[in-house]
């Protein structure tokens, strides 16, 4: 038997203990833990990576706070657009959808793709018709509505920028007078990994994007191997951070790759993974699991919403450095 093991994340980026409040503190651990737990119990159940990732995905797409789901920041044009990916490092198969709107839990559409489907990715009007065809939950636009999103959209239209979450009051990528890219403090993506007792691997991730986004833009979430990726034979991966550089690196994949080609632990892989990114300009994290439960869950930014949960059964949740 396999060691069991799950971690989840929150979004990385600007996270300073001296910016938090007690009380949100307390939401924010709460939160990550109401996802470990509801995860752990598939795994301790002895069911799969697969229903564990997905569960606890859908914990942090529920949970307000979060950048997914009912918690997902504005468009410039004042809606919700979410992106979610999920894959199954047993068969490797994947699904993933972008640009859906009203889908409660974008994670489980994510794996109606993979599942029902010959595809990997379904964006805009077409997964919306997938989703109606599927008969998956949806809610209203005010069930997606939180007054600290509408906020920061208002103020990110003011100043003229496209708002990471977990974002320093002056960190910005500005979008007048051009869409020129500049450095910033990223991102509020959520995602988990786990191992079952199978030495099954899986990885699920779920985002809002960005607030104020214009020109239809996606990051690394849905991009299989870039946000997201799982692969029984090296590790499971979610990352969360500034979408296009995970991309750019294809991060997800390059931490099972270094692992497959270079014969690295997942340790030694995810810090030259780490290391990658930060080299192309990056800035974020990433969790990641093996087929043995080693979980590793690094970043390189101030701060990343992280936890796991592995054999002891007590669930470790930290925010900060």
């Amino acid at each position: 038997m396999h060691k069991k093991a799950i971690a989840v994340h929150g979004g990385a980026g600007t996270i300073l203990k001296s910016e938090m409040t007690p009380k949100l503190e307390v939401e924010y651990r709460a939160g990550l833990e109401a996802s470990l737990r509801k995860g752990w119990e598939i795994l301790d159940k002895n069911g799969s990576a697969l229903d564990a990732v997905e569960a606890a995905v859908v914990e942090l797409e529920n949970f307000p706070l979060f950048n997914a789901g009912r918690g997902s920041v504005f468009t410039h044009e004042g809606r919700n657009e979410m992106d979610a990916a999920i894959m199954d490092g047993r068969k490797l198969k994947a699904g993933a959808v972008a640009f859906l709107r009203n889908v409660k839990n974008p994670i489980g559409l994510a794996r109606l793709v993979m599942e029902k489907t010959e595809h990997c990715l379904l964006a805009g009007e077409g997964a919306n018709e997938f989703a109606h065809e599927m008969r998956v939950e949806f809610e209203t636009d005010e069930y997606f509505f939180t007054e600290h999103r509408y906020l920061q959209l208002l103020k990110a239209i003011e100043e003229g920028r496209v708002q990471l979450d977990h974002a320093a009051g002056k960190s910005r990528i500005q979008t007048s007078p051009a869409p020129k890219l500049r450095k910033a403090k990223p991102l509020g993506t959520v995602g988990a990994v786990a191992c079952d007792a199978k030495g099954n691997l899986a990885a699920a991730t779920s985002t809002g994007g960005m607030t104020n986004k214009k020109f239809g833009r996606i990051g690394d979430t849905p991009v299989i191997g870039a946000g997201t990726y799982a692969d029984n034979a090296t590790c499971a991966v979610s990352c969360t951070g500034h979408g296009e550089f995970f991309m750019l690196g294809v991060t997800a994949f390059d931490v099972a790759a270094r692992m497959k080609y270079k014969g690295l632990s997942l340790e030694d892989a995810a810090a030259e993974a780490i290391d990658n990114l930060t080299k192309i300009g990056g800035e974020g994290g990433f969790i990641a699991v093996d087929g043995q439960g080693r979980v590793v869950l690094p970043f390189n930014s101030e701060g990343m919403y992280r936890g796991f949960v592995d054999e002891a059964g007590e669930p470790v949740i930290e925010i900060y450095k």
